[in-house]
């Protein structure tokens, strides 16, 4: 255990970070899970309103540095491209 306040402060920060990136993370999975639902259930119109609210969180989270910003991009094109290939 760390013995000087500025080390227990930092132990403090970094969890504090964890926490919030976790919960962040965490959002993201759950709209691109739902993406993922509505393209296997062949559902253009509710897989394009997913996609758009998974962008957008996407988006988010590479703002405040969860994700860089190629790892973003990738996951967004890879949804776009799932979405677009429902016939």
């Amino acid at each position: 255990m760390a013995n000087i306040k500025s080390a227990k402060k930092r132990i403090l920060v970094a969890e504090t970070r964890t926490a919030r990136n976790k919960a962040i993370r965490s959002k993201v999975k759950t709209a691109i899970k739902k993406v993922d639902a509505a393209v296997a259930a062949n559902d253009k119109e509710a897989a394009k309103a997913a996609l758009t609210a998974a962008t957008s969180e996407i988006s988010k989270a590479t703002t405040k540095g969860v994700y860089h910003k190629n790892n973003a991009s990738r996951k967004i094109s890879r949804l776009s491209k799932a979405v677009n290939g429902i016939a």
